[in-house]
């Protein structure tokens, strides 16, 4: 018998696709590069690697939190875990609590590791979980960092969903008793520079601050609720470019990573010139392995690095500390938002 849990799974997948968007809606089109003639670099002198702590990934794009927990995301995540295996990208898995619960689907988590053993994997769980709890997740997977996420719009529409966030003391303790990588990450509303001032304080070390404009949890989890009555609340958060410039008086003091809406090589790279030192990607991904399938999907996240690497070399950044020299034009919209937040940039 499939478990709730197990079923709303599904149901999530089925949604994501459902209402994915080919375009982005998180801001990055209120922003520009000036464009300079003469960058005087090569494609081959472009160095796309970046750091999570001690973990050095290749690429600044990874596989962001999908799924997980039924026999049918279970085939996803094996899919998935190829797709990171031949690409040479990292991978995080959707929340593993339905597993914690109920040990008859772990192996929907456990697959990303059979199927890639040399991966960068992350395991992923809820704010509400304890370190014991983050400790078996890992071990499920010889994950080598966790995503610890927060997600109260998404739980609050959730017709099962939590009512209780005191959330900081679980991640305190995270923090402290891992020895791997703890990122705590959004789930598409966005970050204040308020959050991040409490994670900072937390002793959180890598924050995701995976902004609004990209796949809707809010419009997913309504429209799961019988009467659908809560769609005001789909336009709530701050978008990850919003986000990213929440987070410029942090930036020396912790790894941003971002996620939300990055659709092209264009938006990963807008947001890591605003400081983010890593992306993640998950909507296209997953709207290209169900549509087109393992290969294509291959071809896409191939072409998406080629497409970093382009933009790279016409701005004339050799890496991504070269990137994130560079300055953005914001339009009048963001100034004011800028303005208005009391945010510097």
């Amino acid at each position: 018998m499939v478990s709730i849990q197990s079923h709303r799974k599904d149901e999530h997948v089925s949604l994501a696709i459902k209402f994915y968007d080919k375009n982005s809606h998180a801001g990055f089109d209120q922003l520009r590069f000036v464009h300079q003639g003469i960058p005087e670099i090569s494609l081959d002198d472009i160095d796309t690697s970046t750091n999570i702590e001690d973990i050095k990934m290749d690429f600044p794009i990874y596989i962001e939190a999908m799924t997980g927990g039924s026999e049918y995301t279970k085939k996803l995540n094996k899919k998935l875990a190829r797709i990171a295996k031949n690409t040479g990208i990292a991978m995080a898995t959707g929340s593993q609590s339905v597993a914690l619960k109920d040990s008859s689907v772990s192996s929907s988590f456990g697959v990303v590791r059979k199927t890639n053993p040399k991966g960068i994997i992350f395991s992923n769980l809820g704010a509400s979980a304890n370190a014991s709890k983050a400790k078996e997740a890992i071990k499920m997977m010889n994950s080598d960092a966790i995503e610890i996420h927060i997600n109260t719009p998404q739980e609050m529409i959730m017709p099962e969903g939590d009512r209780s966030f005191k959330w900081i003391d679980n991640i305190k303790s995270v923090q402290k008793e891992l020895d791997c990588p703890v990122i705590v990450k959004e789930v598409g509303f966005g970050m204040s520079k308020e959050t991040i001032q409490q994670l900072v304080d937390a002793g959180v070390k890598n924050i995701n601050i995976s902004g609004k404009g990209g796949t809707s949890f809010s419009k997913i989890e309504n429209y799961r609720r019988k009467k659908q009555e809560m769609d005001y609340l789909e336009g709530w958060g701050q978008t990850t470019v919003e986000s990213l410039l929440e987070a410029q008086e942090f930036k020396d003091q912790v790894n941003i990573i971002a996620s939300g809406g990055i659709r092209t090589p264009l938006d990963a790279i807008k947001a890591i010139t605003l400081g983010a030192n890593s992306v993640g990607i998950a909507a296209p991904i997953l709207y290209s392995l169900i549509k087109n399938g393992e290969e294509d999907t291959i071809e896409f996240i191939n072409d998406f690095i080629y497409g970093i690497k382009s933009i790279m070399t016409m701005l004339g950044a050799k890496n991504l500390s070269d990137l994130q020299s560079k300055k953005l034009i914001l339009s009048p919209d963001l100034l004011s938002y800028v303005k208005q937040r009391g945010l510097s940039y």
